[in-house]
């Protein structure tokens, strides 16, 4: 977090303003929410709510009927209040911030009779971090949709970018664990070098566990070995392509293929500026010239 520049931002405020975001335990895990400070402030009370959902524009929360807070967000005409939320850095650090709004509305959750949901809408834009940590999920989640099919194949660049511990993982295939190589990944599924038969691996059931940095974590993505070949000259060691069940890849894995999509995209614009910056000067250059020749032949 912090890294994002203001143009970055401003991409994520414009394009994902009204997408909301619901906190599962998968999400409140990834983007690294405390739930437990998450706070309500209206006036000069400020009392512990459940986040239900957020985008740029509102958050829905979460509180009992029988609260100090509903009994100060419910009257006709409530006044400005605050949200607070905190997130932290993956070396720990807390960034904690309060995000101004209005009640807008108010409704049973799930036809409780004891909790509420309230709308809270809100008056100015959101802090640059809150910007930051939300827009890289959204941008991952609509990534991987757009862009699910892009290999990136592994090598000491990609790994690196990718936050990826080593190429080596594990292959786990009718219940027993395989030592592989990961040769490529996308957001869709991934290749690896295995030892095994071939005739014994395609269209079964396969969890892949790849170890990542930054944060460290091993993560297990479920699906389906959709074809296998063999080697050419070996009989014991195959490629084995394994497509992903998208319903359970985790939110981290899209956020690290993101982050290097992302980088990659940077550096090949950064290529491209460059490039047109010295095409720029050459053609400077030679105006330049072009505009002398005349006085230079005349003063002859």
């Amino acid at each position: 977090m912090g890294i994002a520049t203001s143009q970055q931002l401003t991409k994520y405020y414009d394009q994902y303003r009204d997408t909301e975001i619901t906190f599962t335990k998968d999400i409140i895990r990834t983007l690294k929410l405390d739930p437990r400070q998450v706070y309500v402030k209206c006036n000069s009370g400020q009392w512990p709510c459940i986040i239900n959902s957020t985008s740029f524009q509102l958050a829905k929360i979460i509180i009992g009927v029988k609260s100090g807070a509903f009994a100060a967000l419910a009257i006709k005409d409530p006044p400005t209040v605050n949200l607070k939320l905190c997130f932290f850095h993956d070396d720990g650090q807390a960034v904690n911030f309060f995000i101004a709004g209005k009640v807008t509305k108010i409704t049973p959750y799930m036809n409780s009779k004891d909790l509420a949901v309230v709308t809270i809408t809100y008056t100015q834009r959101p802090p640059d971090d809150f910007i930051e940590i939300t827009g890289r999920l959204l941008e991952a989640n609509a990534n991987a949709i757009r862009r699910r099919e892009e290999r990136i194949v592994i090598n000491e660049d990609s790994k690196r970018k990718l936050g990826l511990s080593k190429e080596e993982c594990v292959v786990i295939v009718q219940g027993v664990p395989r030592h592989c190589i990961l040769r490529d990944v996308s957001f869709s599924g991934a290749k690896v070098i295995l030892i095994g038969l071939s005739q014994y691996l395609a269209n079964k059931e396969a969890v892949i566990r790849m170890d990542f940095e930054e944060p460290a974590e091993t993560l297990s993505i479920r699906g389906v070995v959709v074809s296998a070949d063999l080697i050419e000259g070996r009989k014991d060691i195959c490629s084995a392509s394994i497509k992903f069940d998208e319903n359970v890849i985790p939110l981290s894995f899209k956020l690290h293929i993101n982050n290097y999509l992302t980088s990659v995209r940077k550096t090949q614009l950064s290529a491209t500026d460059q490039i047109a910056m010295q095409k720029a000067a050459q053609q400077e250059a030679l105006a330049a010239q072009q505009k002398a020749a005349p006085i230079n032949g005349a003063a002859q």
